[in-house]
Protein backbone atom coordinates (compact mmCIF):
# COMPACT_ATOMS: atom_id res chain seq x y z
CA UNK A 1 0.00 0.00 0.00
CA UNK A 2 3.02 2.33 1.16
CA UNK A 3 4.25 2.04 -2.66
CA UNK A 4 1.19 2.62 -4.12
CA UNK A 5 0.71 6.05 -2.19
CA UNK A 6 4.57 6.90 -3.70
CA UNK A 7 4.26 5.82 -6.80
CA UNK A 8 0.74 7.94 -6.94
CA UNK A 9 2.42 10.89 -5.38
CA UNK A 10 5.65 10.69 -7.70
CA UNK A 11 3.30 10.75 -10.63
CA UNK A 12 0.86 13.65 -9.50
CA UNK A 13 4.55 15.79 -8.77
CA UNK A 14 5.98 14.92 -12.61
CA UNK A 15 2.83 16.15 -13.89
CA UNK A 16 2.83 18.90 -12.14
CA UNK A 17 6.27 20.02 -12.77
CA UNK A 18 5.39 18.91 -16.66
CA UNK A 19 2.30 21.23 -16.44
CA UNK A 20 4.56 24.12 -14.87
CA UNK A 21 7.15 23.84 -17.69
CA UNK A 22 4.94 23.57 -20.45
CA UNK A 23 3.31 26.58 -18.96
CA UNK A 24 6.13 28.98 -18.99
CA UNK A 25 7.22 27.99 -22.64
CA UNK A 26 3.77 28.79 -23.84
CA UNK A 27 5.26 32.47 -22.33
CA UNK A 28 2.26 32.67 -19.99
CA UNK A 29 2.54 35.63 -17.62
CA UNK A 30 0.15 36.26 -14.68
CA UNK A 31 -1.28 39.57 -15.09
CA UNK A 32 0.13 42.89 -14.25
CA UNK A 33 3.68 41.25 -14.63
CA UNK A 34 5.05 43.85 -16.40
CA UNK A 35 8.45 43.47 -17.67
CA UNK A 36 9.60 47.17 -17.81
CA UNK A 37 12.21 48.34 -20.27
CA UNK A 38 15.21 50.03 -19.32
CA UNK A 39 13.61 53.60 -20.56
CA UNK A 40 10.75 53.04 -18.19
CA UNK A 41 12.61 52.13 -14.36
CA UNK A 42 13.10 55.97 -14.14
CA UNK A 43 10.02 57.90 -15.31
CA UNK A 44 8.84 61.68 -14.15
CA UNK A 45 4.88 60.77 -14.48
CA UNK A 46 2.92 64.48 -15.31
CA UNK A 47 -0.60 65.78 -15.06
CA UNK A 48 -2.75 66.90 -12.22
CA UNK A 49 -2.16 65.94 -9.29
CA UNK A 50 -5.87 65.44 -8.04
CA UNK A 51 -5.92 62.54 -11.26
CA UNK A 52 -7.17 59.25 -10.27
CA UNK A 53 -5.66 58.25 -13.24
CA UNK A 54 -1.99 59.62 -12.76
CA UNK A 55 -2.51 57.90 -8.88
CA UNK A 56 -3.17 54.69 -10.59
CA UNK A 57 -0.45 54.59 -13.24
CA UNK A 58 2.22 55.72 -11.06
CA UNK A 59 1.54 52.98 -8.15
CA UNK A 60 1.28 50.08 -11.11
CA UNK A 61 4.54 51.33 -12.55
CA UNK A 62 6.02 51.24 -8.86
CA UNK A 63 4.46 47.59 -8.87
CA UNK A 64 6.25 46.65 -11.81
CA UNK A 65 9.56 48.15 -10.48
CA UNK A 66 9.63 51.60 -11.60
CA UNK A 67 11.18 54.61 -9.70
CA UNK A 68 8.78 57.62 -10.22
CA UNK A 69 10.59 60.60 -10.12
CA UNK A 70 9.66 64.02 -8.76
CA UNK A 71 12.16 66.11 -11.03
CA UNK A 72 10.75 67.32 -14.26
CA UNK A 73 13.95 67.54 -15.77
CA UNK A 74 13.96 63.48 -16.19
CA UNK A 75 15.28 61.85 -19.10
CA UNK A 76 11.60 59.94 -19.41
CA UNK A 77 8.94 61.34 -19.16
CA UNK A 78 5.02 60.17 -19.07
CA UNK A 79 2.68 62.98 -19.74
CA UNK A 80 -1.20 62.90 -19.25
CA UNK A 81 -2.43 65.15 -21.57
CA UNK A 82 -6.23 64.39 -21.34
CA UNK A 83 -8.40 62.28 -19.76
CA UNK A 84 -12.40 62.10 -20.41
CA UNK A 85 -15.64 60.28 -19.41
CA UNK A 86 -18.74 60.44 -21.80
CA UNK A 87 -22.02 58.45 -21.86
CA UNK A 88 -24.16 57.52 -24.76
CA UNK A 89 -27.64 56.45 -24.46
CA UNK A 90 -28.10 52.84 -25.34
CA UNK A 91 -31.81 52.23 -25.38
CA UNK A 92 -34.47 53.73 -23.27
CA UNK A 93 -37.50 52.33 -21.39
CA UNK A 94 -40.59 52.74 -22.72
CA UNK A 95 -41.61 55.86 -20.60
CA UNK A 96 -38.50 57.32 -22.64
CA UNK A 97 -35.89 57.59 -19.58
CA UNK A 98 -33.13 56.22 -20.28
CA UNK A 99 -32.10 52.76 -19.71
CA UNK A 100 -28.99 51.63 -20.48
CA UNK A 101 -25.73 54.00 -21.16
CA UNK A 102 -22.26 53.28 -22.77
CA UNK A 103 -19.45 54.91 -20.52
CA UNK A 104 -16.13 55.81 -22.81
CA UNK A 105 -13.26 56.75 -20.68
CA UNK A 106 -10.58 58.34 -23.31
CA UNK A 107 -6.96 58.99 -22.13
CA UNK A 108 -4.50 60.84 -24.54
CA UNK A 109 -0.57 60.57 -23.44
CA UNK A 110 2.49 61.09 -24.30
CA UNK A 111 5.94 59.49 -23.59
CA UNK A 112 9.19 61.34 -23.89
CA UNK A 113 12.19 59.79 -23.90
CA UNK A 114 15.83 61.43 -24.18
CA UNK A 115 17.03 61.76 -27.90
CA UNK A 116 13.95 60.11 -29.79
CA UNK A 117 10.75 61.36 -30.73
CA UNK A 118 8.17 61.72 -28.40
CA UNK A 119 5.47 59.07 -28.93
CA UNK A 120 1.75 59.83 -28.54
CA UNK A 121 -0.99 58.04 -27.54
CA UNK A 122 -4.22 57.06 -27.11
CA UNK A 123 -6.50 54.48 -24.86
CA UNK A 124 -10.16 54.33 -24.85
CA UNK A 125 -12.09 51.73 -22.34
CA UNK A 126 -15.95 51.02 -23.07
CA UNK A 127 -18.12 49.75 -20.49
CA UNK A 128 -22.15 49.18 -20.50
CA UNK A 129 -23.94 50.57 -17.58
CA UNK A 130 -27.66 49.78 -16.88
CA UNK A 131 -29.75 52.88 -15.04
CA UNK A 132 -32.97 52.12 -12.93
CA UNK A 133 -34.37 55.52 -11.50
CA UNK A 134 -35.84 53.44 -9.21
CA UNK A 135 -32.57 52.90 -7.52
CA UNK A 136 -30.53 56.12 -7.78
CA UNK A 137 -28.26 55.91 -4.80
CA UNK A 138 -27.35 52.08 -5.44
CA UNK A 139 -26.42 53.03 -9.51
CA UNK A 140 -24.82 56.08 -8.60
CA UNK A 141 -22.40 53.87 -6.56
CA UNK A 142 -22.49 51.39 -9.32
CA UNK A 143 -21.25 53.81 -11.77
CA UNK A 144 -18.53 55.18 -9.31
CA UNK A 145 -16.95 51.76 -9.04
CA UNK A 146 -17.25 51.08 -12.88
CA UNK A 147 -15.36 54.07 -13.42
CA UNK A 148 -12.81 53.22 -11.22
CA UNK A 149 -12.50 49.89 -12.62
CA UNK A 150 -12.03 51.71 -16.19
CA UNK A 151 -9.28 54.02 -14.96
CA UNK A 152 -7.45 50.81 -13.62
CA UNK A 153 -8.06 48.90 -16.97
CA UNK A 154 -6.61 51.98 -19.27
CA UNK A 155 -3.54 52.37 -16.34
CA UNK A 156 -2.38 48.56 -17.70
CA UNK A 157 -3.50 49.12 -21.25
CA UNK A 158 -1.17 52.50 -21.21
CA UNK A 159 1.67 50.66 -19.40
CA UNK A 160 1.66 47.67 -21.95
CA UNK A 161 1.16 49.85 -24.81
CA UNK A 162 4.81 51.54 -23.41
CA UNK A 163 6.46 48.25 -23.28
CA UNK A 164 5.48 47.86 -26.44
CA UNK A 165 5.97 50.95 -28.33
CA UNK A 166 9.91 50.81 -26.76
CA UNK A 167 10.58 47.42 -27.46
CA UNK A 168 9.85 47.86 -31.12
CA UNK A 169 12.96 50.53 -31.03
Amino acid sequence: MLRMTSVIHWRWLSLTTLSLVLLSACGFQLRNNYHLPEQLQHVYVQGSQFNQLLKTLKQRLVIAGAEISDNAQHETQLRILNDTLDRRTLSLFESGQVAEYELIYRVQYELVVANKEPVAGEVEVFRDYQDDPNFALAKTREREILVSEMRQDAANRIIYQLISSLSDD
